[in-house]
């Protein structure tokens, strides 16, 4: 290694490390405050706060680790550039790729590390810390309690279930649409119903419908219409509940299988979700190498004051315009009128191509 790169290498790194520990610990503070009621409450102790905080450190340094190597890098590079140490640089006869080099290097490493903590840690702090959320939100010994709306659930006995409304407090339904499959996942029998309701541990449906389907695929005269239908289904509302979180703590090769298996079910508007779901999966890790990359042609702009305020000003507009245009991208994926990978990409592309453009530029 360049005695060069390291010297660039080195504030990166420490500035880098002492912005993550500052995010983490605002972050911290700032949820512990909000939760204050709740934690005087229900008399949560420090114990118990230090184990929820320490299972959720993984998931905070995740998504604040972008966010510090950008400020880190505008804030080190700006007072190079403040210092004319990049005129020096540049008059050795290195360009400005050389120089950048190594912080690009870092945000690959770091996009790497993000995609493999996510694939390997997260979903398991995920689990245990929203298992500890429950007991400090004072829900001891009880199921969630929430409504669901465009539930998909593939539940056993190759159902595939689309249900419009759920709600876990009443355990009722409303607009189900149940399609079961052979072993060759052809179409069996489609179930209708207007409404479902849990009792006695059993699913009591309401208007129901059923059509039975043949080998060719076609309708079968058997079809069978009910006031009220007791059916078969073992799944409890708990399950409902339960598979709509679990898409949070799938890794990518889980996520992919079951969005295999919908796709088999012909459940196009879960699969689209689902497919935006996993390619932004991948673009997601590499924020860190986007956003330096976005960070270093700014850092070049501050010449007079490359102070920790005109750094921390330029990360905060840099990043929001990023992650809002992501956010925006991806809900135009999940209602169909943008290609899935190309609403969880445009974004990560657009901004690394003007990157690319304004470091070029500049040199």
């Amino acid at each position: 290694m360049r005695i060069l790169d390291r010297y660039i290498i080195k504030p990166l790194v420490s500035t880098f490390l002492g912005c993550l520990f500052i995010f983490i610990f605002l972050y911290i503070i700032s949820d512990a405050l909000s939760r204050l009621d709740d934690i005087l409450k229900h008399h949560v102790g420090f114990t118990f706060m230090y184990h929820y905080y320490l299972a959720s450190l993984p998931i905070i340094a995740t998504q604040t680790a972008p966010i510090a190597l950008l400020l880190s890098t505008i804030y080190v590079f700006g007072k190079l550039n403040r210092d004319n140490e990049l005129i020096a640089m540049r008059s050795s006869g290195l360009s400005l790729w050389q120089i950048c080099g190594p912080s690009i290097a870092i945000g690959l490493s770091l996009s790497i590390l993000v995609f493999s903590t996510n694939e390997k840690i997260i979903p398991a702090a995920r689990l245990n810390a929203d298992k500890m959320k429950k007991t400090l939100d004072g829900e001891k010994n009880t199921g969630p309690k929430e409504v669901v709306h465009n539930l998909t659930f593939y539940g056993l006995e190759n159902r595939l279930f689309f249900i419009n409304y759920f709600d876990s407090k009443t355990n009722t339904m409303e607009g189900i649409t149940i399609l079961e499959h052979d072993n060759q996942q052809n179409l069996t029998t489609k179930i209708t119903a207007r409404r479902a309701a849990y009792k006695d541990k059993l699913w009591f449906f309401y208007e129901f419908n059923r059509l039975n389907f043949d080998a060719q695929g076609q309708v079968s005269d058997d079809a069978i219409y009910r006031q009220e239908e007791i059916t078969d289904i073992t799944e409890t509302p708990q399950d409902f509940l339960q598979q709509k979180k679990h898409q949070e703590l799938m890794t990518i090769a889980q996520l992919e299988d079951y969005i295999w298996k919908l796709r088999k079910s012909g459940a196009r508007p879960a699969v689209t979700n689902l497919l935006v779901e996993l390619h932004q999966r991948y673009a997601s890790s590499f924020s860190s190498l986007i956003l330096i990359l976005i960070g270093i042609p700014f850092s070049f702009k501050i010449r007079k004051r490359a102070n920790i305020f005109s750094s921390f000003g330029i990360c905060i507009g840099i990043s929001f315009l990023y992650y809002v245009l992501t956010g925006i991208s991806l809900a135009l994926g999940k209602s169909g009128m943008l290609f899935p990978f190309l609403s969880a990409w445009i974004a990560p592309i657009g901004f690394s191509i003007a990157a690319l453009r304004m470091i070029q530029e500049s040199a």
